[in-house]
């Protein structure tokens, strides 16, 4: 299936359970209110950074694709500390470096281009794909308080769909019963569940300390590779793996540590 019709349905899917929660839930107040332009905007950069980091793989090899996309966290902290308050110190600074340093090392430094026009698509639609994560964490920051984080997270997926809608219809892809398996399984875990869990993290954390978590979300692929493929790792990437979990761990410990620190001072 083409990349518009892969996005459409993992963000419709998701859109339609997280009503479907709410509904159940009894906050049916929470489906039906205007979340503001924020929301459907960055809803935009949602199916943006998805679509094209799906194309990029078609054109490139996923380490060149996850590289690019990856360096989105460090945009979105540069871009928070320069123009919206969330100053980098300089241990912030250090540990966003080390979990670079260990995503490279992952990589055993190896960009693998092959020089072909093939890979030149594919890196610009990883690029693509970084700036629209990278505006999706920061435009996330940027929405009011009011709106909870649970009608934000439903109405991204579903402008993000409708986004892809006319696209999608372009391809008049022909979808098998087997096929909707695994789209029913997008929209449910890489979709509703692992969306929400972002929108939720965003909410609560700043940008630097988010875009270091997400250097877990490689060691949890690896990790999986391990187990489920018998994908093994040299020494090399090993170490690159233990660099990214200290850096982010010790983020969110540093983060916590400020955060209570702020509640005592203004107790």
């Amino acid at each position: 299936m083409s990349a518009e019709t892969v996005t459409f349905y993992r963000l419709f899917i998701g859109a339609v359970l997280m009503g479907c929660f709410l509904l159940v839930t009894g906050q049916k107040d929470k489906v039906f209110t205007w979340p503001g332009i924020k929301v459907l905007v960055t809803g935009a950069f949602l199916a943006g950074f998805v679509v094209f980091y799906v194309m990029a793989m078609n054109y490139t090899s996923m380490a060149n694709a996850v590289m690019l996309v990856y360096l989105a966290s460090v945009t979105a902290a540069t871009v928070a500390h320069f123009f919206m308050g969330e100053r980098l110190s300089g241990t912030s600074t250090a540990l966003i470096g080390v979990a670079l340093f260990g995503f490279a090392m992952m990589m055993e430094f190896n960009v693998n281009l092959s020089g072909r026009k093939e890979e030149a698509v594919g890196l610009f639609y990883a690029l693509c794909a970084m700036l629209c994560y990278a505006a999706f964490i920061l435009t996330n920051r940027l929405i009011h308080e009011r709106v909870h984080v649970l009608t934000r997270g439903g109405f991204q997926m579903l402008a993000g769909a409708l986004c892809m809608l006319p696209f999608m219809l372009q391809q008049g892809d022909s979808i098998d019963a087997g096929q909707w398996g695994w789209l029913i399984a997008a929209g449910v875990v890489p979709g509703f569940l692992a969306i929400m869990f972002a929108v939720v993290a965003l909410k609560a954390l700043p940008a630097a300390t988010f875009g270091t978590l997400a250097y877990l979300e490689p060691i949890t692929v690896v990790a999986l590779g391990w187990v489920l493929f018998n994908q093994s790792l040299n020494t090399l990437q090993l170490c690159g793996s233990a660099l990214i979990i200290v850096s982010g761990v010790t983020q969110a410990v540093l983060s916590q540590r400020r955060l209570r620190w702020a509640c005592s001072e203004v107790s």
